[in-house]
Protein backbone atom coordinates (compact mmCIF):
# COMPACT_ATOMS: atom_id res chain seq x y z
CA UNK A 1 0.00 0.00 0.00
CA UNK A 2 1.59 3.24 -1.17
CA UNK A 3 2.40 5.94 1.79
CA UNK A 4 0.42 8.88 1.94
CA UNK A 5 1.88 12.23 0.76
CA UNK A 6 3.45 14.03 3.86
CA UNK A 7 2.55 17.31 2.14
CA UNK A 8 -0.94 17.72 -0.12
CA UNK A 9 -1.83 20.80 -1.49
CA UNK A 10 -5.44 20.40 -3.91
CA UNK A 11 -6.99 22.85 -5.94
CA UNK A 12 -5.24 25.53 -3.78
CA UNK A 13 -6.47 28.95 -4.91
CA UNK A 14 -5.61 31.56 -2.78
CA UNK A 15 -4.08 35.16 -2.03
CA UNK A 16 -4.53 38.90 -0.02
CA UNK A 17 -7.68 39.63 -1.61
CA UNK A 18 -10.71 37.25 -2.66
CA UNK A 19 -11.16 39.07 -6.03
CA UNK A 20 -7.87 39.47 -7.20
CA UNK A 21 -6.52 35.89 -5.97
CA UNK A 22 -2.78 35.36 -6.48
CA UNK A 23 -2.47 31.41 -6.74
CA UNK A 24 -5.04 29.79 -9.19
CA UNK A 25 -5.68 25.60 -8.32
CA UNK A 26 -2.32 25.00 -7.47
CA UNK A 27 -1.87 20.71 -6.91
CA UNK A 28 1.05 19.11 -6.01
CA UNK A 29 2.71 16.71 -3.32
CA UNK A 30 5.53 16.00 -1.13
CA UNK A 31 6.25 12.69 0.21
CA UNK A 32 8.09 10.90 2.90
CA UNK A 33 11.99 11.52 2.63
CA UNK A 34 11.03 13.74 -0.54
CA UNK A 35 13.04 17.08 -0.92
CA UNK A 36 11.43 18.91 -3.66
CA UNK A 37 12.28 22.83 -4.78
CA UNK A 38 9.69 25.26 -5.55
CA UNK A 39 10.84 27.91 -7.96
CA UNK A 40 9.83 30.83 -9.55
CA UNK A 41 10.42 34.74 -10.87
CA UNK A 42 10.29 37.41 -7.97
CA UNK A 43 6.49 37.67 -7.82
CA UNK A 44 5.15 33.94 -9.43
CA UNK A 45 3.34 33.28 -6.09
CA UNK A 46 6.55 31.47 -4.02
CA UNK A 47 5.71 32.90 -0.90
CA UNK A 48 2.29 33.25 -1.00
CA UNK A 49 2.05 29.63 -1.47
CA UNK A 50 4.63 29.23 2.13
CA UNK A 51 2.12 31.59 3.89
CA UNK A 52 -0.83 29.61 2.95
CA UNK A 53 1.02 26.54 4.05
CA UNK A 54 2.03 27.70 7.19
CA UNK A 55 -1.49 28.62 7.80
CA UNK A 56 -1.06 32.18 7.79
CA UNK A 57 -3.56 32.77 4.89
CA UNK A 58 -6.61 31.06 4.66
CA UNK A 59 -7.44 29.49 0.75
CA UNK A 60 -9.94 30.92 -1.05
CA UNK A 61 -10.58 27.33 -2.11
CA UNK A 62 -8.74 24.34 -2.27
CA UNK A 63 -7.25 22.16 0.97
CA UNK A 64 -3.60 21.64 2.42
CA UNK A 65 -2.85 18.73 4.48
CA UNK A 66 0.36 17.95 6.50
CA UNK A 67 0.78 14.26 7.62
CA UNK A 68 -2.66 13.75 6.89
CA UNK A 69 -4.52 16.49 8.91
CA UNK A 70 -5.61 20.28 8.31
CA UNK A 71 -5.53 23.15 9.77
CA UNK A 72 -9.01 23.06 10.75
CA UNK A 73 -9.53 19.45 11.50
CA UNK A 74 -5.97 19.16 14.42
CA UNK A 75 -4.39 22.36 14.27
CA UNK A 76 -2.22 21.36 16.87
CA UNK A 77 -0.91 17.70 14.62
CA UNK A 78 -0.56 20.11 11.71
CA UNK A 79 1.56 23.00 13.02
CA UNK A 80 3.35 19.95 15.19
CA UNK A 81 4.72 18.39 11.96
CA UNK A 82 6.25 21.36 10.35
CA UNK A 83 9.34 23.46 10.88
CA UNK A 84 10.02 26.99 8.92
CA UNK A 85 12.91 28.98 8.26
CA UNK A 86 12.00 32.13 6.77
CA UNK A 87 13.59 34.19 4.32
CA UNK A 88 14.48 36.91 6.82
CA UNK A 89 15.33 35.50 10.13
CA UNK A 90 13.09 36.60 13.16
CA UNK A 91 14.63 35.97 16.49
CA UNK A 92 13.74 37.12 20.23
CA UNK A 93 16.52 40.23 20.47
CA UNK A 94 17.51 39.76 24.40
CA UNK A 95 17.56 35.93 24.04
CA UNK A 96 20.55 33.87 23.70
CA UNK A 97 21.54 31.57 20.73
CA UNK A 98 20.94 28.51 23.30
CA UNK A 99 18.09 29.97 24.89
CA UNK A 100 16.51 30.22 21.40
CA UNK A 101 17.44 26.45 21.18
CA UNK A 102 16.03 25.50 24.95
CA UNK A 103 12.45 27.47 23.52
CA UNK A 104 11.91 25.28 20.39
CA UNK A 105 12.94 22.19 22.32
CA UNK A 106 9.90 22.86 24.60
CA UNK A 107 7.66 23.80 22.09
CA UNK A 108 8.29 20.95 19.91
CA UNK A 109 8.56 18.39 23.11
CA UNK A 110 11.95 16.99 22.15
CA UNK A 111 13.34 14.63 24.83
CA UNK A 112 16.61 16.09 27.15
CA UNK A 113 18.52 13.82 26.22
CA UNK A 114 18.19 14.30 22.46
CA UNK A 115 17.76 17.74 22.80
CA UNK A 116 21.37 18.28 24.70
CA UNK A 117 22.76 15.92 21.93
CA UNK A 118 21.07 17.38 18.80
CA UNK A 119 22.18 21.28 20.65
CA UNK A 120 25.90 19.87 20.85
CA UNK A 121 26.29 18.87 17.28
CA UNK A 122 24.05 21.42 15.64
CA UNK A 123 26.28 23.81 17.32
CA UNK A 124 29.43 22.31 16.58
CA UNK A 125 28.13 21.94 12.90
CA UNK A 126 27.51 25.51 11.81
CA UNK A 127 30.54 26.45 13.63
CA UNK A 128 28.37 28.54 16.24
CA UNK A 129 29.57 26.95 19.68
CA UNK A 130 31.32 29.94 20.81
CA UNK A 131 28.60 32.14 20.02
CA UNK A 132 26.21 29.69 22.36
CA UNK A 133 25.87 32.72 24.68
CA UNK A 134 25.44 35.24 22.43
CA UNK A 135 22.81 37.66 22.30
CA UNK A 136 20.34 37.26 18.89
CA UNK A 137 20.77 41.46 19.05
CA UNK A 138 24.86 40.69 18.43
CA UNK A 139 24.75 38.58 15.42
CA UNK A 140 24.80 39.00 11.96
CA UNK A 141 22.40 38.10 9.79
CA UNK A 142 24.34 34.96 8.84
CA UNK A 143 24.34 33.94 12.33
CA UNK A 144 20.66 34.86 13.07
CA UNK A 145 19.90 32.74 9.85
CA UNK A 146 21.78 29.94 11.50
CA UNK A 147 19.93 30.14 14.40
CA UNK A 148 16.49 29.83 12.13
CA UNK A 149 17.96 26.62 10.56
CA UNK A 150 19.91 25.11 13.51
CA UNK A 151 16.04 25.40 15.06
CA UNK A 152 14.32 23.99 12.91
CA UNK A 153 16.87 21.04 12.58
CA UNK A 154 16.33 20.39 16.49
CA UNK A 155 12.96 19.83 16.45
CA UNK A 156 12.78 17.22 13.64
CA UNK A 157 9.65 17.40 12.01
CA UNK A 158 7.43 15.27 9.59
CA UNK A 159 8.19 18.47 7.08
CA UNK A 160 10.93 21.48 6.75
CA UNK A 161 9.16 24.08 5.01
CA UNK A 162 12.40 26.16 3.71
CA UNK A 163 12.31 29.95 2.36
CA UNK A 164 15.19 31.06 0.54
CA UNK A 165 17.22 29.70 2.91
CA UNK A 166 20.83 30.61 1.60
CA UNK A 167 20.43 34.33 2.08
CA UNK A 168 23.31 35.66 4.41
CA UNK A 169 25.03 32.25 4.91
CA UNK A 170 28.79 32.23 4.11
CA UNK A 171 29.61 28.79 1.94
CA UNK A 172 30.21 26.59 5.16
CA UNK A 173 26.92 27.12 6.74
CA UNK A 174 25.41 26.58 3.10
CA UNK A 175 27.65 23.26 3.24
CA UNK A 176 26.82 22.49 6.47
CA UNK A 177 22.31 22.97 5.90
CA UNK A 178 22.39 20.84 2.32
CA UNK A 179 24.30 17.88 4.62
CA UNK A 180 21.97 18.21 6.69
CA UNK A 181 18.89 18.60 4.82
CA UNK A 182 20.38 15.29 3.02
CA UNK A 183 20.44 13.70 6.85
CA UNK A 184 16.92 14.70 7.60
CA UNK A 185 15.40 13.37 4.21
CA UNK A 186 17.35 9.92 4.40
CA UNK A 187 15.98 9.54 8.60
CA UNK A 188 12.21 9.89 6.47
CA UNK A 189 11.53 13.92 7.10
CA UNK A 190 10.33 15.99 3.79
CA UNK A 191 11.74 19.21 2.59
CA UNK A 192 9.74 21.92 0.51
CA UNK A 193 12.25 24.60 -0.37
CA UNK A 194 12.42 27.53 -2.69
CA UNK A 195 15.17 29.25 -3.79
CA UNK A 196 16.33 31.25 -6.65
CA UNK A 197 19.71 29.37 -6.99
CA UNK A 198 18.40 26.71 -9.80
CA UNK A 199 22.25 25.10 -9.61
CA UNK A 200 21.44 24.22 -5.72
CA UNK A 201 18.00 23.10 -6.17
CA UNK A 202 18.85 20.61 -9.22
CA UNK A 203 21.77 19.11 -7.45
CA UNK A 204 19.78 17.78 -4.20
CA UNK A 205 16.30 18.13 -5.19
CA UNK A 206 14.68 14.97 -6.96
CA UNK A 207 11.02 16.89 -8.07
CA UNK A 208 10.69 20.55 -8.78
CA UNK A 209 7.42 22.71 -9.32
CA UNK A 210 7.70 25.93 -11.58
CA UNK A 211 5.20 28.11 -10.67
CA UNK A 212 4.71 30.74 -12.59
CA UNK A 213 2.16 34.13 -12.42
CA UNK A 214 0.22 32.11 -9.56
CA UNK A 215 0.25 29.00 -11.66
CA UNK A 216 1.88 25.65 -11.57
CA UNK A 217 3.40 25.36 -15.25
CA UNK A 218 4.67 22.34 -14.93
CA UNK A 219 6.32 19.63 -12.56
CA UNK A 220 7.90 16.38 -11.46
CA UNK A 221 11.60 15.10 -11.95
CA UNK A 222 14.48 17.35 -14.42
CA UNK A 223 13.01 15.24 -17.00
CA UNK A 224 9.36 15.96 -16.49
CA UNK A 225 10.20 19.20 -16.41
CA UNK A 226 12.13 19.58 -19.46
CA UNK A 227 9.37 17.66 -21.21
CA UNK A 228 7.01 20.35 -20.20
CA UNK A 229 9.14 23.33 -21.63
CA UNK A 230 9.37 21.37 -24.84
CA UNK A 231 13.01 20.58 -25.17
CA UNK A 232 13.83 18.33 -27.55
CA UNK A 233 14.26 14.58 -26.16
CA UNK A 234 18.13 14.67 -27.15
CA UNK A 235 18.98 17.96 -24.49
CA UNK A 236 16.64 16.49 -22.32
CA UNK A 237 19.46 15.81 -19.06
CA UNK A 238 20.14 19.37 -19.75
CA UNK A 239 20.02 21.77 -16.66
CA UNK A 240 17.27 23.02 -14.80
CA UNK A 241 18.03 26.46 -15.54
CA UNK A 242 17.50 25.75 -19.57
CA UNK A 243 14.03 24.54 -18.87
CA UNK A 244 12.92 27.10 -16.25
CA UNK A 245 13.82 29.92 -18.64
CA UNK A 246 11.89 27.90 -21.42
CA UNK A 247 8.64 27.79 -19.05
CA UNK A 248 9.00 31.25 -17.91
CA UNK A 249 9.97 33.22 -20.76
CA UNK A 250 10.52 31.45 -23.57
CA UNK A 251 6.75 30.07 -24.06
CA UNK A 252 6.99 26.56 -23.10
CA UNK A 253 4.05 24.14 -22.61
CA UNK A 254 1.97 25.19 -19.50
CA UNK A 255 0.93 21.46 -19.20
CA UNK A 256 1.66 20.17 -15.62
CA UNK A 257 3.71 17.24 -15.13
CA UNK A 258 2.64 14.49 -12.81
Amino acid sequence: MAMKPVLEVKGLTGGYSPRRPVLHDLSFEVGAGEMVGLIGLNGAGKSTAIKHILGLMQPHSGEIRISGHTLAENSEAYRSSLAYVPESPLLFDELTVEEHLALTGMAYNVDETLYRQRTESLLDEFYMTPKRSAFAAHLSKGMRQKVMIMNALLARPTLYVIDEPFLGLDPLGIRSLLDKLVEVTKEGSSVFMSSHILSTVESYCSRFIVLHQGAVVAQGTLQDVCEAAGMPRESRAGSLEEAFYRLVAGGGSNGAIG
